[in-house]
């Protein structure tokens, strides 16, 4: 037996006991005779106690174990003179009888620690290593928790687990798809999934009624922090339900989530909020609800004076409150400006109105507007003494409230007001049906091209499509989109029209979806499904900033496994039999 306990578990309880711990060497200390040892597993960190004067050889091969050592011990239990009230074990330690090293270990590249001095790239590198820190074990200890729950929870409603294929056949609407070469069919390709979307609506014609699976999938697409080539959906779908019957089941089991894992009391029921509302008043359909400073039009009150033309040839100005914040220095203000105006935001500048504590306004627009219109103004936005105000325009109200959107998630930033121990969570609806690509030129589905249209709207479709609403909904915690879902076409002539609308023609649709149609001759039912992405729910509940830290081996930002060195050529031998020849484009 290499271990009687591990490494979290022994307290003033055992003091007396022989126990055999093992684990690795987290830190060794050397005190006059005594030499002190960290060990750690899995569940916790142990001291260990050598004593020069009870066996001066076991302390010299102690004093000789470097970082990282796999080791085994034996020895008793007893109270630790100095406590260490911050640990589990911290009242006891081990005065060691018997020391194996199991493996020894290198110097490690960085401190396993969870004040680590690695960064990210040399701890994807040595992942295995990374992997040992409490810090990123407890996300996966996590991660694992919260799929039990899930499990477990839709179980409790009668889901069906059913594993769905991981080699399908490419359907280029939407993200790229990843692909695999066929050798048995030579210049034929698998794809690996996006989600299992058109494989779980033939469950629900199969009359599974309700499927779930914690599934993988794949998307080529650029990367950021939450985002992965690969990932891990909650995947699920009902028969015989309408939009309320899936937002309500799935609200519960948020519920019962962050009730078991975080000890937060959700509401009894989310509110839901359209679409068009959450780009009007936050500038995104995912709004960070956890602070205020909800957008303010304002080109009642500031267009068309005459005096200034950059809001006077405005199609939109919008504006945010900011608390507390008249203080801020020209520094700060020009700081801001700066902000907005970086490519990846492409604001063309930044107006501030600052209403001082003494009643006095200052703005970097007072040339233009007098002091009346400006307390218009602070009305307006409901402002108080000692706020600041922040003002955008520009001449597309949609991208001009995308930028303000980035500039109240700053402004939050900044002011600490996004705490992640606040949990507020809401469901966005009424999402278009369509989406314009000035790409391809021309309408794109908003999520994919099985989604239900508003049955109000259907009258719509012919004429005015941009115009559709979809039966989708989103659910929505802290800014982050946690999952999404629609309720689904299952009528064939409907869906031929939606496939007619995107630009498909028969043939193309039947080579791509002949299989979904041809399953829908045959009695398909209403069905509607949703899915959580598990690697941002588990990120959320941690607060952690990247969903990098709560999957064990992930990709990073160029999509690579540095770990593996992945992606990697083949050798002419795999090529040969695949019958692939590559040829790179040289970049001119």
């Amino acid at each position: 037996m290499y271990r009687t306990n591990t490494c979290g578990e022994l307290n003033i309880n055992d003091c007396g006991k022989c126990v055999t711990l093992a684990g690795w060497v987290q830190r060794t200390r050397k005190m006059g005779g005594m030499t002190f040892v960290d060990l750690r597993d899995r569940y916790g960190v142990t001291q260990l106690v050598f004593n020069e004067a009870l066996d001066s050889e076991l302390c010299t091969r102690a004093n000789k174990l470097g970082r990282e050592y796999c080791i085994q011990v034996k020895g008793d239990v007893c109270e630790r003179e100095s406590k260490n009230i911050n640990m589990p074990t911290g009242e006891i330690e081990i005065i060691v009888k018997n020391l194996d090293v199991l493996s020894e270990s290198l110097t490690p590249p960085f401190k396993v620690e969870d004040d680590t001095d690695g960064g990210d790239d040399l701890r994807m590198k040595y992942r295995y290593l990374d992997l040992r820190r409490p810090s990123v074990r407890k996300n996966l200890e996590l991660r694992h928790k919260m799929t039990i729950l899930i499990r477990n929870f839709l179980d409790s409603k009668d889901f069906i687990e059913v594993e769905t294929p991981i080699l399908i056949g490419s359907t280029p609407e939407g993200a790229r798809d990843f692909v695999v070469p066929s050798r048995m069919n030579p210049g034929q390709f698998y794809a690996l999934p996006q989600s299992p979307q058109t494989l779980k609506q033939l469950l629900m014609v199969s009359g599974f009624d309700r499927y779930f699976q914690i599934a993988k999938c794949f998307r080529d697409e650029d990367l950021r922090a939450d985002r992965q080539p690969e990932f891990t959906q909650i995947d699920c779908e009902m028969s015989f339900v309408d939009q309320e019957d899936v937002t309500s089941l799935f609200e519960d089991m948020a519920r019962h989530l962050f009730k078991e894992l975080r000890g937060v009391e959700l509401p009894y029921k989310l509110q839901q909020m359209t679409w068009h509302d959450a780009m009007k008043r936050f500038g995104s359909d995912k709004p960070d609800l956890r602070f205020g400073m909800e957008f303010v039009e304002l080109m009642d009150v500031l267009k068309g004076t005459g005096s200034f033309s950059v809001f006077d040839n405005a199609e939109y100005i919008g504006g945010i409150c900011v608390p507390g914040c008249a203080t801020y220095t020209r520094k700060q203000l020009d700081q801001l400006t700066d902000f907005v105006k970086r490519p990846q935001i492409g604001a063309k500048g930044l107006v501030y109105v600052k209403f001082n504590e003494d009643g006095t306004v200052k703005s970097s627009i007072d040339k233009f507007y007098t002091q009346d219109v400006l307390l218009q103004l602070k009305e307006k936005v409901g402002a108080k003494d000692g706020d600041l105000v922040l003002i955008l325009s520009g001449d597309n109200a949609n991208k001009t409230r995308i930028q303000l959107c980035t500039l109240r998630l700053e402004m939050g930033d900044r002011l600490g007001m996004r705490d992640k121990d606040k949990f507020e969570c809401l469901w966005i609806v009424d999402f278009p049906l369509f989406e314009w690509s000035d790409e391809e030129q021309r309408l794109m589905a908003t999520h994919h091209p099985f989604t239900m249209p508003n049955p109000d709207d259907i009258p719509l479709l012919d004429s005015h499509p941009e115009q559709v609403r979809a039966k989708a909904y989103d659910f929505v915690c802290n800014g982050v989109e946690l999952g999404g879902g629609s309720l689904r076409i299952h009528d064939g002539k409907l869906q031929e029209k939606m496939f007619r609308i995107l630009g498909f023609t028969p043939e193309k649709a039947m080579a791509q979806f002949g299989f979904l149609i041809n399953a829908f001759k045959y009695g398909a039912p209403p069905h509607a499904g949703l899915a959580f992405g598990l690697d941002r729910f588990v990120s959320i509940m941690a607060g952690l900033d990247s969903i990098r830290d709560c999957i064990a081996f992930p990709k990073n930002n160029s999509g690579r496994d540095v770990m593996l060195d992945a992606p990697s050529a083949l050798d002419d031998k795999q090529l040969e039999e695949l019958q692939i020849k590559v040829d790179l484009r040289q970049d001119k």
